[in-house]
């Protein structure tokens, strides 16, 4: 497998959740993603209006999630430097919303809440890339789990936090619990053509163009287990960018190479393929 395409981003990504209205408020109101439009059953948000970052899909009948299932560990929002960061901290704390835990992790600096139906969500900044600390061999990424300095971080903004998140702000990554990690790694790095870049115990962190991860992965709560039923809150599709149509065309060409896992176009041109927990992921080029 060649590797995936160095341009890829995370273009969007979508939810279930299990009351749309209160959903759509807290990522509003909370997280600051400006609200594009509601429409039937669904709401789009994001600062950017033609390419929402971020879609809500209700469910019907919504059952309570399940933690040791596979599915969404959190989604993570990279804000464009430490004072917008520092904003967003302040108007998640001022909203009277808790944060869950704040680390270091050498490349980053990360603070993690849940949303209302309790899917994860992290808000970080990325250290410069000459910053991070590589592998003995100048491949991967020393990933770490410090205490972080919030006290320094808030210092960046002494401002009022705005009602919304920066507009350069974008999904950084997303981190899923997997019933297998090596067999997820697999797929994710021998099919598809991701780079791993660091691993923990039960965990690892792969990426296009040498990102510290745009994909992470881990067994901790959900080793052997199955996928959430689709009446739980949960992610619904992570939707990828590659840098143009040539890179989209050579992705579905290596496709060819694994006819176990065998992609489908759909009508908009997207490439869509399931991991092997289930998990849709779509291909688009701009």
């Amino acid at each position: 497998m060649n590797p995936i395409d160095p341009a890829l981003r995370i273009r969007s990504v979508e939810l279930g959740v299990s009351d749309l209205a209160r959903s759509a408020d807290f990522y509003q109101r909370v997280l600051g993603l400006p609200l594009i439009a509601v429409k039937g059953d669904s709401a789009r948000l994001g600062p950017d209006r033609e390419n929402p970052a971020l879609v809500l899909t209700a469910i019907a009948r919504p059952t309570p999630l399940t933690p040791r299932s596979t599915g969404l560990y959190h989604v993570a929002w990279l804000h464009p430097s430490r004072a917008t960061l520092a904003a967003s901290v302040r108007r998640v704390a001022g909203e009277g919303w808790r944060f869950e835990g704040a680390s270091d992790h050498g490349v980053s600096e990360a603070l993690y809440l849940s949303d209302p139906d309790g899917l994860g969500i992290e808000i970080y900044v990325d250290r410069p890339r000459e910053q991070w600390q590589r592998g003995p061999d100048g491949r991967g990424v020393d990933m770490l789990t410090l205490p972080l300095d919030l006290d320094d971080l808030l210092a960046q903004s002494s401002e009022p936090p705005t009602d919304a998140i920066d507009p350069a702000s974008s999904v950084g990554h997303v981190h899923l619990k997997v019933a297998d990690v090596p067999r997820a790694a697999a797929f994710y790095g021998g099919t598809l053509g991701f780079e791993e870049q660091a691993t923990l115990p039960s965990a690892a962190f792969l990426s296009a163009g040498g990102y510290h991860h745009h994909v992470g992965m881990n067994s901790w709560q959900s080793e052997g287990a199955s996928a959430a039923a689709d009446s739980a809150p949960g992610l619904r599709l992570v939707e990828f960018e590659l840098g143009g149509p040539d890179a989209l065309e050579a992705l579905e060409r290596d496709f060819a190479d694994e006819p176990s896992t065998p992609p489908v176009r759909g009508e908009d041109g997207a490439l869509s393929v399931r991991d092997p927990d289930g998990q849709l992921l779509a291909f688009t080029s701009p």
